[in-house]
């Protein structure tokens, strides 16, 4: 795996996987217990309603992680939005929209298409927007007042709110927490020790929880030992991706999944888990020349992809291959010298997607209900 530069997420990532250095364990242990203090007096201030939480009146259905970097957040919350739509809803995302250079509320898209650029909607929201076509999408800050223009100027009669696990000026009728199934903890630490966003007695707040892309059956039971631990009434199911080929670009020329078997490419990612697509594309049959990381959210410039169509040809690739998430932020460049490919998946729910149908039913009924 090469590096393009020292940055501080990079080098806290490696930290993680490797923390052999006892002064900066020593001081990132005294910032977690920080940390820790600091989740612990948030959650007495909406117990105790010193902090506010607002329902909108139509349901929120949450999706979230427990850890920092890729789990499978994303693809899920597409997901649900199409359940949601094949339920007779009229669903919208409401994301903070991390990234953009933008404040306030802003409209991704609407039912008749997209109306920002990533730039100001941020990368994830508008390859949503992209892959939901005809949902709305909404960025903003305050979740709940970004959920009000949803419903009034975009007609949603539901919320899939992106993100929104530790998200709590929103209340919120499903949570669905998605769980990265390779390293479903990371290390086990809280933030900035480790990777975890909450300790792990969050995960008694989950209605329905995803394991995603575990390696195999006994990675499996080793997470669900551990959910159960802390949450016996959540559904379960397990999900991974499948690869549905990779697009050619800035082309429209498409390879189907069996054409990337052999085939070698230099990868590269801006995420905050870029193994997994390393690990993605090894699972594909790619012949993989290295993976170079960047950190979550990079803005690429024409400098990033030469150096990179350089590098790929020293390491004999025939070309460059990304993925959809980060397509969205450098597809304004020009991809030459070289050949840029990127990787489409969707996530595929094992034998689980009816679960998640009736689930959603049930919450939609519930808050009819309630009116």
């Amino acid at each position: 795996m090469i590096t393009p530069r020292r940055d501080p997420e990079i080098l806290l990532r490696r930290y993680w996987d490797a923390s052999n250095t006892p002064a900066i364990s020593a001081g990132l242990t005294v910032l977690s217990g920080g940390y820790r203090v600091a989740l612990a007096m948030r959650e007495r201030a909406y117990r105790w309603r010193l902090l506010s939480t607002g329902r909108l009146p139509c349901p929120v259905i949450s999706v979230g992680n427990i850890t920092l970097g890729g789990s499978g957040k994303t693809p899920m919350v597409e997901e649900t939005a199409l359940c949601l739509r094949d339920l007779g809803s009229n669903p919208a995302v409401v994301s903070r929209g991390y990234g953009r250079d933008s404040r306030g509320i802003g409209i991704v898209a609407d039912r008749e298409g997209q109306r920002l650029g990533p730039r100001a909607g941020g990368d994830e929201p508008v390859m949503l927007a992209d892959r939901l076509s005809g949902v709305p999408v909404v960025v903003g800050e305050n979740r709940f007042e970004a959920g009000q223009v949803a419903i009034n100027q975009c007609g949603a009669t539901a919320i899939v709110l992106d993100d929104g696990f530790q998200h709590r000026t929103l209340r919120k009728d499903l949570e669905i927490l998605v769980v990265n199934g390779r390293a479903p903890w990371g290390n086990g630490r809280l933030f900035p020790r480790g990777m975890l966003r909450e300790p792990l007695s969050a995960l008694g707040r989950a209605d329905f929880i995803v394991l995603t892309n575990a390696p195999g059956p006994a990675e499996v039971v080793a997470a669900s030992e551990t959910i159960r631990r802390h949450n016996a009434r959540a559904l379960l199911i397990v999900a991974h991706y499948q690869v549905i080929g990779a697009r050619l670009t800035p082309g429209v020329r498409d390879l189907a999944p069996a054409d990337l078997h052999g085939r070698r490419f230099l990868a590269f990612a801006g995420l905050g888990s870029p193994r997994g697509f390393a690990d993605t594309l090894i699972a594909a049959g790619v012949d993989l020349a290295g993976l170079v990381e960047y950190p979550d959210h990079h803005w690429f410039d024409q400098r990033d992809l030469t150096e990179l169509g350089q590098h790929a040809a020293s390491v004999g690739a025939e070309g460059l291959i990304t993925t959809e998430k980060d397509w969205v932020r450098l597809r304004s460049l020009d991809p030459s010298p070289g050949l840029l490919y990127v990787l489409r998946v969707r996530l595929l729910l094992d034998a689980g997607r009816e679960q998640l149908m009736q689930a959603l039913d049930g919450t939609l009924a519930s808050v009819a209900s309630r009116r």
